[in-house]
């Protein structure tokens, strides 16, 4: 196997974006833990992966991104059934730049903005009226394209420093190669063929 996760990533997610069974290629459970090591698992979107990690965006008030400040270690995982295949990815989170989360807060559609800027996400609400009222507020507050991006809300890189392809095969005798570097700071991968 090429000594490239990165660029084999790629290449099962292009597969997977193409398949008419995967309707969401760029979903990916997100494990994290808190200060001390209690785990909380939940659904995020990909928004970009490259050489420097996979980027996702959230709410850093958020339960997650409360515990990534308190434990910045997490782990992903792509579980692409139809293809029989899975992707896990282990490493070190850090906040993307300012910069770049206000590129990726611009492409959204106005209405993601004004969510995004209304919810407390993780908190406790009354109810649902409550929120769709404060959506109206920040509705009328913010007229036109020019919801503005909250200081709490931005990107999360994920600097992979482990990286395993799983692809199922007949009789549970899986195919699994785990690809391992030193730091995410360490360009050089290894890899090693695991048992199932």
């Amino acid at each position: 196997m090429p000594v490239d996760p990165i660029a084999r990533f790629h290449r099962w997610f292009a597969a997977a974006a193409k398949h008419p069974q995967i309707p969401q290629p760029e979903a990916m459970g997100l494990a994290t833990a808190d200060r001390r090591g209690r785990p909380s698992l939940r659904v995020v979107l990909l928004k970009h992966a490259d050489a420097a990690g996979f980027v996702f965006y959230t709410n850093a008030r958020s339960r997650k991104g409360r515990e990534l400040a308190a434990n910045p270690w997490a782990s992903v995982v792509f579980h692409w059934q139809p293809l029989g295949r899975q992707v896990r990815v282990e490493g070190r989170v850090e906040m993307v730049r300012p910069d770049e989360a206000d590129a990726y807060w611009a492409t959204r559609p106005r209405e993601s903005r004004l969510a995004a800027l209304t919810s407390q996400q993780s908190r406790p609400v009354a109810d649902r009226a409550a929120m769709q009222a404060a959506y109206a507020a920040n509705d009328a507050r913010w007229p036109g394209d020019t919801v503005p991006r909250p200081a709490h809300w931005g990107g999360y890189r994920l600097r992979a420093s482990a990286i395993e392809f799983w692809q199922g095969h007949a009789h549970r005798f899986h195919d699994r190669f785990r690809f391992e570097r030193a730091s995410a700071a360490h360009a050089a991968w290894t890899v090693a063929r695991l048992w199932p």
